[in-house]
């Protein structure tokens, strides 16, 4: 388990044989370890690159074909334990014993038939339905010479499509019963048809063509009816079929679809791999206290005829973070701004520490943070009933995150409403209000010049500890201006805080140690800045300064959001007790509404403000003096498993089984 570091990481490579190719790449596979690396060019000097054979082509086909199959059968519980196989090519002999392929098909085909037929059954029946007025035969509207549509549409635009085409000689209307909806029929000259269907279009009008049946619309009715009751009918034979092929095969199907995905993916391998003759080879990252576990797997599925080197390299490693499980939480935040490359801290641990505590004191209201809280609990859950929440929310909390990255960002968010919880308890802030009968233990308005002190603490100390591990950084990656300038950093900082609190309460003297001593930090901080930066050095004073006092936006953000509360609960509360119109009744619903909407508008500003302003406090003036990200995320080569064993488990010693 990493702190304040990611995982440290070595190269390695691998030589084996190419008899014992199969048993390395599926060991390297289910460890699960390592990040498979291209070869290097030099290797491939002497080596090869490894190209696709045969028995890549026949799992790459035999995969497509079985993962066809699982999605035509309907999904059933799988209770069969894990399937395994003693080698690749048992798997795809299992495999191509699945006989049902070709009824399979067949009924999914019939299925796809009936399913379009039925959709034209029942259109056909509801257009009858809606054209009930014609009541002559329906053969009378088919000829040679002659086309004829149910039409459909508002009035108006009826209307117009009938001015349209009064001029189109040989056009007959039959108009139906008058409604909504104006429904009619109109039997047209073919030569005439493309200009009626224009018109009907720029119109608005809808035209369907008649259906081809014998007879009236009452008397083809029940025919349709019947074919459509046979249809179901026979779809319900082909998904009991479907169901009872799926009863016996859907477990063995499931796992033959894991087992060939695996197989396949173990062929990435190959395409990173240099060939020989009669040997191969294979980098990768490894994190190093794995090394020991891969080399004791890697021999004894080679029985000791493969070699593990090292290979020495200035590449940036991968990135593995290794948080607890609590602080694991927090690298939602990290990977967002960028993960660390390997020579750089893991921020995840500072993070997870310093967030909630900012979130719950710019919130400071144990109201609002009990309500957060209870929002993100309810995430947490599942969102459970949130289908019934309007679809204006439901869109715009989607539109701007997932469900898992929601369900993420409230996990992040409980630890500062806790301490929000606290904060507001400490000042006796409800929503805004005092709660009755109590007194607060420190009153934010009245302290205001103690909380900005706090914060320039808050702010000294945050800026000293990032200059702090920026010193460490830069002494082991050997950078001795950065490391320089990060020490005159931390000189500036102080001196300009007790500097500033001289001069504040009027205590600032040349002559007296209390002034000399800042005095010289700063002036041999910005020494020290300007040997390591440079003239650069000198833009770094400011950026110390402004990054310091950044930090009194803590104060500033508690006191808008308490102000905001108060303000809306007063005039909440004037309107009503207000007469308006000579009823009490109005104002007291008016003064309910905009309690409601002024607290939830507060509210959401309560999860907003302090969120991104204590994210924004670690990201710029914290992160800058050590951490700049960039880092790409370890990728081990591995893939899950829930319906079968690695097969290298069931090989017995000696080699791999024809």
């Amino acid at each position: 388990m990493g702190f304040l570091r990611p995982v440290k990481m070595t190269k390695i490579g691998v030589l084996g044989l190419k008899e014992d190719r199969e048993r390395i790449v599926a060991a390297l596979h289910d460890l699960g370890v390592v990040q498979l690396e291209p070869i290097r060019k030099e290797v491939l000097e002497l080596l090869e690159a490894e190209h696709a054979d045969e028995s890549q082509r026949a799992t790459a086909t035999a995969l497509l074909r079985i993962r066809g199959l699982r999605a035509a059968l309907p999904p059933v519980p799988v209770a069969a334990p894990p399937a395994s196989w003693p080698n690749r090519g048992a798997l795809l002999a299992d495999a191509a014993a699945v006989p049902i392929d070709a009824e399979v098909a067949a009924l999914k085909r019939e299925e796809d038939q009936l399913l379009t037929e039925r959709k034209g059954v029942r259109d056909t029946l509801e257009l009858l339905d809606r054209h009930a007025y014609y009541t002559d035969r329906l053969e009378y509207l088919q000829g040679r010479h002659l086309l004829a549509f149910f039409g459909e549409g508002v009035e108006a635009s009826v209307a117009r499509f009938r001015a349209t085409t009064a001029q189109v000689p040989n056009l007959t209307v039959v108009p139906g019963p008058a409604g909504p909806t104006s429904r009619f029929l109109v039997a047209v000259p073919t030569a005439d048809a493309e200009f009626v269907a224009r018109a009907a279009q720029t119109a608005g009008v809808r035209l369907v063509a008649t259906p081809n049946l014998p007879g009236t619309i009452a008397e083809s009715r029940p025919g349709l009816i019947a074919r459509q009751s046979a249809i179901d009918a026979r779809l319900t034979e082909i998904y009991g079929r479907l169901g009872g092929i799926s009863q016996y095969w859907y477990a063995r199907i499931t796992a033959l679809e894991e087992g060939l995905t695996i197989e396949n993916r173990k062929f990435e391998a190959w395409g990173r791999m240099g060939s020989g003759a009669s040997t191969f080879a294979l980098e990768g990252w490894v994190p190093v206290r794995a090394r020991a576990r891969v080399e004791a797997a890697v021999q004894n599925a080679a029985q000791g005829r493969v070699e593990i080197y090292p290979i020495p390299t200035s590449e940036e490693p991968p990135t593995l973070l290794d948080n607890p499980p609590g602080v694991r939480t927090y690298e939602f935040f990290i990977r967002f701004f960028g993960l660390p490359v390997g020579t750089e801290w893991d921020p995840t641990f500072i993070f997870a520490i310093a967030f909630p505590v900012f979130f719950g004191f710019m919130l400071g209201d144990w109201g609002y943070g009990s309500a957060i809280l209870a929002i993100c609990l309810w995430m947490i859950a599942g969102f459970p009933g949130g289908r019934h929440l309007p679809k204006g929310i439901r869109s715009m909390v989607t539109g701007i995150m997932g469900p898992s990255g929601m369900q993420m960002l409230a996990r992040t968010l409980v630890p500062g409403c806790i301490v929000a919880i606290g904060v507001g308890l400490n000042y006796d802030r409800f929503f805004g209000a005092l709660f009755p009968f109590a007194t607060p233990f420190f009153d934010p308005v009245t302290n205001l010049g103690k909380l900005l002190v706090l914060s320039g603490y808050i702010g000294l100390a945050m800026v000293t500890l990032g200059f702090g591990l920026g010193i460490v950084r830069s002494y082991y990656t050997h950078h001795r201006g950065m490391m320089i300038a990060r020490i005159g950093g931390i000189g500036v900082s102080w001196g300009l805080a007790f500097v500033g609190l001289a001069v504040i309460r009027g205590t600032f003297a040349f002559g007296a140690l209390g002034t000399q001593v800042p005095l010289a930090l700063l002036l041999g901080g910005i020494v020290l800045l300007v040997v390591g930066e440079g003239l650069f050095g000198f833009m770094g004073i400011l950026e110390v300064m402004s990054h310091i006092i950044s930090y009194t936006r803590l104060v500033g953000i508690l006191l808008s959001s308490a102000f905001l509360a108060i303000v809306i609960n007063t005039i909440a509360q004037q309107t009503a007790s207000s007469n308006i119109l000579g009823i009490q009744a109005i104002g007291i619903v008016l003064g309910l509404l905009i309690l409601i909407a002024g607290q939830t508008f507060n509210l959401i500003v309560g999860v907003f403000e302090p969120g991104i302003q204590g994210a924004r406090l670690l990201f710029v003036e914290h992160f800058s003096k050590y951490y700049e990200g960039g880092g790409k995320s370890f990728q081990p080569f591995a893939s899950g498993r829930r319906y079968t064993r690695p097969w290298i488990d069931a090989i017995p010693p000696g080699g791999v089984p024809a």
